[in-house]
């Protein structure tokens, strides 16, 4: 999660996009915002606060505005000092309105930037909200490479050295897309997405034991590489050893949790002549089937369950056959 966006930064970054104009030139930008909410501060500005939440972004728009504009000058100082006495990042003045009397002046004592924008209030949120989600989005950092197969983002993991690089660079030689190696930067969307992607000055090179780094798009073209991945299922490798428990139906489904989120887990034991590239084709594959209401290992479960039913009353049938 970011925790060193200042108003500053987020005023370089969005004052085209949302068409700001800074009212109080510069004053409040090194202010850090504490939470990736933006609000109408409504009730507050008549004068009810026990529910108010002080350190959200605030807008302002015409309802706002208006009612400023129909307070006398006594109550209307009294309720802005309210205000700007918590601790607020920035206010923005939707639409391009004209500021009552005294909210720049309180704006200015309090220290609080103040911005103005030329979209309408609903716009002015539509464009903002997503940008805060992601900048506030929980993330983190995961040793593992991340691959586009058939559409299906696979997170390889395992020890060092096990193979996660090589699986991975045999998947882009077979059309398949790389989207982070070695080092996935993941960010949680919403309560069930999580999102790969490289690190900037990482992305499209991975490093090949005895070979060193490449640049995938070089080598196999632009194609080969995408920028980020929504992540879907989690391939652990593990060595090979013969007393290692593992399903062999894919009835005994197990899952990781990445960020909260939990995502489907294969084990793949390594052992040599073993077609990992093709496993993993079948997994990505068997997971699209899944996902579209197919899963063999239940079908191929309720079958071999049906056809002993059947078989255990043919039994009792003819046990209970006296002729």
């Amino acid at each position: 999660m970011s925790n060193s966006l200042t108003v500053g930064e987020l005023f370089d970054r969005l004052k085209t996009s949302l068409q700001l104009e800074d009212l109080l030139d510069g004053l409040g930008h090194d202010r850090k915002l504490e939470s990736g909410e933006i609000s109408s501060p409504g009730l507050v500005l008549a004068g009810y606060v026990e529910r108010f939440v002080p350190n959200r972004l605030q807008a302002l728009g015409e309802t706002e505005i208006s009612y400023l504009g129909s307070l006398l000058a006594e109550e209307r100082t009294r309720l802005l000092n309210q205000f700007f006495s918590f601790k607020v990042p920035a206010v923005f003045v939707t639409k391009d309105q004209p500021l009552p009397s005294g909210l720049q002046e309180a704006a200015r004592e309090a220290g609080v930037a103040l911005f103005r924008t030329k979209l309408k209030t609903n716009e002015f949120y539509r464009r903002m909200k997503p940008f805060l989600e992601a900048e506030f989005a929980p993330s983190a950092t995961l040793h593992a490479s991340l691959a586009d197969v058939f559409g299906v983002g696979l997170l390889v993991t395992g020890k060092s050295g096990i193979g996660k690089s090589e699986c991975v660079l045999d998947l882009v030689e077979r059309g398949h897309r790389l989207v982070a190696d070695d080092i996935v930067m993941v960010t949680r969307r919403g309560n069930d997405v999580v999102i790969g992607r490289a690190h900037e000055l990482q992305r499209g090179h991975m490093e090949i034991r005895g070979i060193g780094l490449i640049n995938v798009p070089s080598i196999f073209g632009v194609k080969a590489v995408r920028q980020q991945k929504r992540i879907e299922v989690v391939v652990q490798l593990e060595e090979w050893d013969q007393t290692l428990v593992v399903d062999r139906t894919g009835l005994d489904t197990e899952s990781a949790e990445i960020l909260g989120v939990e995502l489907p887990k294969m084990r793949v034991p390594l052992n040599p002549g073993k077609n990992l590239t093709v496993i993993a084709e079948v997994i990505a594959l068997n997971h699209l089937l899944k996902y579209s209401g197919t899963d063999a290992a239940s079908a191929f479960n309720e079958r071999l369950i049906a056809h002993m039913a059947r078989a255990a009353d043919v039994e009792r049938y003819l046990q209970e056959d006296d002729e």
